[in-house]
């Protein structure tokens, strides 16, 4: 019976054994099968954090546009306003052909500096956008009609002529502008305001003067003296191509700015070394001038010296022969011709 018992006994812990498993296994398989599965969101997450080319790029493209507009709202704040094209400038340059223009015995044409100084005038202003029209754009001889004629024929525009002043003085030096009608006084101011200011020369000032070409113009008229060719220092300035140049600009300036002249008269412009824009004054101002409406126009005192050599010729070959048919009669003759020559020099000089 006892070993029948054991047998048992042994069967039956071999049945427990196989069947039902320990406490501690069935604990962990159930914390295995009810626990949740994880999720490969924290993995996704971890991943795309660091890529962030999406956001990085996403930027630029957002700013680029503003950047750009920005930069075309600045172009056009600081951009200046330049004339307006319809603008148009008549030129003359002094002289040409058979008027070589200045003294008996000058070594620098005047002719040439003046077509010089008045083509290079006549490339800047185009560069501003103004219409050029010269009266003269070779060594030729335009009569003082032909060019009044062809100022006054363009309505709206100014005429600016170019010459060099010349005299038997040496020693006489300096930058001349004359106008005539009050309509030409600021562009007259302007252009010498720059010009006087810029070239080395000394300032003569402004001056009124009826000169042919400006008293029979209908539009603003000026007549600038670059500097005496009769001065050894201001011919050796005329003489340089970068002279000639700078001359150009500063004309040009004035008749830029013409319209900025203040109805306050100014002294003449301080030239500093600085090319800071800002030292420049905001208004040029209005210049004052010397009235010489009393003297006659050189250029016409000068054609009535060649047409009076001409009938004094004539008029001494009469006389010679009246003195040689009547000698009596030759001495009060030659007493009312002293007369004549008196009177004539005192209302030349």
């Amino acid at each position: 019976m006892q070993k029948h018992f054991l047998s048992i006994s042994l069967i039956l812990l071999a049945i427990n054994a196989y069947s039902l498993p320990a406490p501690s296994t069935l604990n962990e398989r159930e914390k295995r099968l009810n626990a949740p599965t994880p999720t490969p969101t924290p993995r996704q997450q971890i991943l795309q954090t660091p890529q962030a080319p999406q956001t990085r790029s996403s930027i630029p493209r957002q700013q680029a546009p503003q950047t750009r507009t920005a930069t075309i709202q600045t172009t056009k704040a600081v951009a200046p306003q330049g004339p307006r094209p319809s603008a148009t400038v008549v030129i003359d340059a002094g002289h040409g052909g058979h008027d070589r223009g200045g003294i008996a015995g000058q070594r620098v044409d005047e002719k040439t500096m003046n077509l010089d100084v008045a083509q290079r005038l006549k490339a800047v202003l185009q560069s501003y956008g103004y219409r050029v029209v010269m009266t003269r754009d070779s060594d030729v001889f335009i009569p003082l009609g032909t060019r009044v004629a062809i100022a006054n024929s363009y309505r709206g525009a100014i005429f600016v002529c170019v010459h060099f002043n010349a005299t038997p003085r040496r020693s006489a030096s300096g930058i001349e502008t004359y106008f005539y009608s009050s309509q030409s006084l600021p562009l007259a101011s302007a252009i010498h305001y720059y010009v006087a200011g810029g070239a080395p020369s000394a300032n003569r000032g402004v001056r009124r003067r009826g000169f042919y070409v400006l008293r029979k113009t209908t539009i603003p008229s000026v007549l600038v003296e670059c500097g005496f060719l009769t001065n050894p220092a201001e011919a050796q300035y005329a003489l340089s191509s970068a002279y000639r140049q700078k001359l150009a600009l500063e004309i040009a300036h004035g008749i830029q700015n013409r319209a900025s002249v203040s109805r306050i008269a100014g002294a003449t412009r301080i030239v500093s070394s600085s090319s800071s824009s800002a030292l420049e004054p905001e208004t040029v101002p209005l210049q004052p001038f010397i009235d010489q409406t009393h003297y006659r126009d050189p250029d016409l005192v000068r054609s009535k010296h060649r047409r009076g050599s001409k009938s004094s010729k004539s008029t001494s070959s009469k006389r010679k022969r009246s003195s040689d048919s009547d000698s009596d009669s030759g001495s009060p003759k030659k007493s009312s011709t002293k007369k004549k020559k008196s009177t004539r020099a005192k209302t030349e000089d």
